[in-house]
Formats: C-alpha cells, sequence, structure tokens
C-alpha cells in the first residue's frame, strides 16, 4: 500500500520538501494592516502549520486554524477558489485535526473581518495518526505531560514560553559573561571521584577500561584546575548530576552554570549576582517588582510582590541561627558537644534530621527552619561554618566560618559561591575531614581527591567561584512572569 501511495506524489502524506514563505508570524505581520474586510490580496504565498481546528460549513467552504510558534492563522478553502488538481471534497475530507499541512494561498479578511489566508491548494505534509486530547479539557496530566513532551508542546502554549524564557536565561548569562572576558568551555561529565560539592553521585562502568566512573556533581574542580593554567575568567553551562530526591525544585539531571574569577572575592560576586540577575529580572520581565502567587488553586486572588532591585538582604548565617534559636551556639563545631547541642535543638524545635545526624547536617535542617524561611525577596545567607564548606576559603575576620554565600529566593537556593580555597595544605586537611564525615555514613560527603590538591600546589590565585541552577531560576520566572 505505501509504495502505491508513493507512486502519486499528489496523495502521498509524507513528501521530501514543501516550500514555505513566511511563518505565521510573519504574516501576521506583513499582512495586518494591508487587508480589508471581505478583500484578498494578489501576493500569493505559502505556509505550514499543524491543523487546530476543523469548521466544516456545507461541501464547498472549509475553515482550518493553524498554529505555529503560539500563534494562530485561519485558512479559508472555497471550492470556487480551488486549484488543486485533487477534487475538493475527496481533498478535505483526507486532513484531520493534528496534521502538518501546507497552504498555498492569497491573505486577506473574511466578511467576519479576521485576518485569513484563502487556500487556493492544501498540501498532507505528515498526517497525525493520535487523536489530540479535546482541545477544552486539554492536556493537564502531569505525568503524561513529562512523558510526551511533544503532546504537551502541542497543547500547551504555556510549555512553549517556558521553552523561550530558558533560552533567553541562558543567553543573557551567557552574554553577560562575554562581556566580562570570561570563556566559556566544558569539561568532562564522568569522573573517577564525583568531586566539586557534597552530594550523593550517579555510578557508571567504562567497559573498556573496566573501571567505574561518577556521573559529576558539579565541574568546579575542573573549572579551578583551568583558572591554575591561566584562563582567569571561566565559565561553564551544562549537565550536573545528583543521585537525590525528585520534586518541585529537585531533579537528578539539571543545568547550571558556574563560573570562576581569578582575583575577585565573594563580595565581589555578590554585587555581580545583585547587577546580573536583578538586570535580567527588569529586561525580561519590565520591572524589578514582579507578582507571584503563593498558592493559585486554592487562593487565586492572593498576591505577593517579589522585589529584585538591589542591593539585596544579607544574613550572616550562625550569628542569625543564634539569634532566632536564642541561644549561644558552639564555637568548635567539630567537637562532640556541638554535635550533642544541635541535636537537642533539633529535637526541641522538632526539625526533623534523618540519620547520620552529624553536626553539619542538622545545622542545615535549623538553618532551612530559621532562615530560608525569611527569603521572599532575594537573600543572601552568608559566612557559613567551614565543617560545611570544604571548598570554601576561611573567613578573614571570623574564625570557623568561611566567605561564602547562598542566593535564596522565594524560599529555595537559587546560587552557591564563596572565595576558593587555595591553600593546598588547608584543603587536603578538609578532603581528609569530609573522608571521616563518609565513614560515618554521609554518602554526600566528599572523596578525596589528589589530583585537585596536586593542581592547587601549582598556584592557583585568590579566586572566587560561583554556581546558578538555572533550570530553578527559570521556573521562578516562568512563575512569576504568568502572574
Amino acid at each position: 500500500m505505501i509504495n502505491d501511495l508513493k507512486k502519486n506524489p499528489d496523495t502521498y502524506p509524507y513528501p521530501h520538501k514543501f516550500h514555505v514563505d513566511m511563518t505565521i508570524h510573519e504574516f501576521i505581520q506583513r499582512f495586518s494592516e494591508k487587508t480589508e474586510k471581505g478583500a484578498w490580496l494578489e501576493d500569493q504565498v505559502s505556509i505550514a502549520a499543524r491543523v487546530t481546528n476543523i469548521r466544516h460549513q456545507g461541501k464547498n467552504l472549509v475553515f482550518y486554524d493553524l498554529r505555529q510558534e503560539g500563534e494562530r492563522l485561519q485558512v479559508m478553502c472555497n471550492s470556487n477558489n480551488h486549484k488543486s488538481d485533487r477534487d475538493f471534497s475527496e481533498l478535505h475530507s483526507t486532513i484531520r485535526r493534528g496534521d502538518i499541512i501546507g497552504v498555498i494561498g492569497l491573505p486577506g479578511r473574511t466578511q467576519t473581518t479576521e485576518l485569513s489566508i484563502a487556500g487556493l491548494d492544501i498540501k498532507l505534509l505528515s498526517p497525525c495518526l493520535h487523536m489530540l486530547p479535546d482541545a477544552h479539557t486539554g492536556f493537564k496530566d502531569r505525568e503524561s505531560r513529562y512523558r510526551k513532551r511533544y503532546l504537551d508542546l502541542i497543547m500547551n502554549n504555556k510549555t512553549r514560553e517556558t521553552f523561550i524564557m530558558r533560552s533567553k536565561v541562558v543567553n543573557f548569562v551567557r552574554q553577560y559573561l562575554n562581556k566580562l572576558n570570561f570563556i566559556e568551555v566544558e569539561t568532562p561529565m564522568m569522573n573517577a571521584i564525583p568531586g566539586g560539592a557534597t552530594a550523593r553521585p550517579f555510578m557508571t562502568h567504562h567497559n573498556d577500561l573496566d573501571m567505574k566512573l561518577y556521573m559529576r556533581i558539579a565541574p568546579e574542580l575542573y573549572l579551578k584546575e583551568l583558572v591554575v593554567g591561566g584562563l582567569e575568567r571561566v565559565f561553564e553551562i551544562g549537565k550536573n548530576f545528583r543521585n537525590e530526591s525528585i520534586d518541585q525544585t529537585h531533579n537528578p539531571e539539571y543545568t547550571a552554570c558556574e563560573f570562576y574569577m581569578a582575583y575577585a572575592d565573594f563580595n565581589d560576586l555578590m554585587n555581580l549576582t545583585e547587577d546580573m540577575l536583578s538586570t535580567m529580572v527588569k529586561e525580561l520581565s519590565g520591572s524589578y517588582i514582579v507578582k507571584y502567587h503563593p498558592d493559585p488553586d486554592n487562593e487565586p486572588e492572593k498576591v505577593i510582590d517579589i522585589d529584585f532591585s538591589p542591593p539585596w538582604r544579607r544574613i550572616s548565617m550562625m550569628e542569625g541561627l543564634e539569634q532566632e534559636l536564642g541561644v549561644p551556639l558552639p564555637k568548635d563545631l567539630d567537637s562532640k558537644e556541638a554535635e550533642v547541642f544541635f541535636d537537642e535543638q533539633c529535637k526541641k524545635h522538632k526539625v526533623d534530621c534523618s540519620h547520620p545526624r552529624t553536626t553539619i547536617r542538622m545545622v542545615d535542617k535549623l538553618v532551612g527552619r530559621f532562615l530560608e524561611t525569611q527569603c521572599l525577596n532575594p537573600t543572601f545567607i552568608i559566612e557559613h561554618p567551614q565543617v560545611m564548606s570544604p571548598l570554601a576559603k576561611y573567613h578573614r575576620s571570623k574564625p570557623g566560618l568561611t566567605e561564602r554565600f547562598e542566593l535564596f529566593i522565594k524560599y529555595h537556593e537559587f546560587c552557591n559561591a564563596y572565595t576558593e580555597l587555595n591553600d593546598p595544605f588547608v584543603q587536603k586537611d578538609l578532603f581528609m575531614q569530609q573522608v571521616k564525615e563518609k565513614e560515618k555514613g554521609d554518602d554526600e560527603s566528599m572523596f578525596y581527591d589528589e589530583t585537585f590538591v596536586n593542581a592547587l600546589e601549582h598556584a592557583l590565585p585568590p579566586t572566587a567561584g560561583w554556581g546558578l541552577g538555572n533550570q530553578r531560576f527559570i521556573q521562578v520566572l516562568i512563575e512569576l512572569s504568568c502572574c
């Protein structure tokens, strides 16, 4: 049957080529002001798009709605204007909702003044062999949408807007860093050691080398090795992999941007972050202040302003936590006394922390309860303890702390940055401390990375590093731009 269809190019539903003059967007832009009610121009054009609705009005008149890139155009097919070699009724009986068709016709407006194209000839370019979801009820099941993203894009314009927003965010970050003379690089996705961050890694196996490898948690160590080599401003936009839970703000595979800037510290990067992200929000949304619906399903009328105007609030982690708990915190977080203290605080305030209940994990959970919940507007939580930041440089005036910050917006972390630790002896000791935490059962602790320590021994200049979860920031921009 297929071979018989191929013999006749007029009826074969999968042609090789159809010449297209313009997109629907270009058609609307070009002819909106040139057309009048009931009149058709002589400019013959050709357009191709997906059929989303069909309306038959008798045997001799058919209307199609075409959609492309989020815009709609009506096609009016009248048997009096039919120029195809195929019979009018036969041709239009073969076209179904969801098909991709090509239209050759004349631009104009119908008697109801709707901008349209009068179809002289219609070509079926690719049939849709499945019935599309009903346009009224839509395609809303979340799991089905994720598994059939193509159908989600066909049915839900908001999904398309998400893809566009992602492209805008990535392009903005790339252009912003390029203007500051950063060099974009690519680093390995598979490593012998899962370094660069504290998280549970994915494992794989290299058959030829008969070697266990880890999918990268972050490109940090490789990027800092490039700074050692003399590339003083480098960045990478790419995938990271973390074998952890899945929810609305966490995905085991996600895209992030990391950069490293020689001769800068975490104060420089806080200023840079404020400028980059506030400028991005204003450019993409038109204002520093954007609207947010915290619970659109149950409280659709409730709207909250989120203000991206710089400068942003800064909370010192341990000082802020001490103030919220109302008791002095232990100075030595490596001690058994500190572990007992934070265990008692978690129990007292009913803060859940699964095993292993290490000091690091319990401090992180308490910060989540008492400090992160204050961060609706962009807020920096700064000066993390050294034991929580094995790659960050010690604070120059506050013993036991580091020059590190995390950016929180809408109560979620978006950015992590610090003045980089470049002392190979201290770095080695901190790696060994991470190994001890891993021996206690903390799967998220880092491995000892001898290669990176050796790179530091070749001199890493004073450097600051920064990472942004692109997809999480894209998600918040989509949520805010829809309000």
